[in-house]
């Protein structure tokens, strides 16, 4: 979720798109919990219906090379497996 959004605030929904494998209860969850940790923000937009974007914080963005870092290693370890990393541009 972090690296999702390291580049911009995404809505709840834009969150769930991009990772299609987490089951909404598990997406809330995360987010609660990266929200009680200080890595995230959460703002509700009073729309109709409303919306709820998911921003990095100070601190949250303070991961991101960390992030980098694992998945740069990740990348030349799979080098010549013929497989396609996860992250990294993606």
């Amino acid at each position: 979720m972090l690296w999702h959004l390291a580049d911009r605030p995404l809505h709840y929904m834009e969150l769930q798109r991009r990772i299609p494998s987490a089951t909404p209860k598990m997406l809330s969850q995360q987010l609660h919990d990266l929200e009680g940790c200080g890595m995230i923000q959460r703002e509700v937009i009073p729309e109709k219906p409303p919306k709820t974007v998911y921003s990095l914080t100070a601190f949250g963005e303070s991961i991101i090379p960390v992030i980098d870092s694992m998945c740069q290693w990740g990348t030349d370890y799979l080098d010549g497996l013929d497989v396609q990393p996860p992250c990294c541009g993606a």
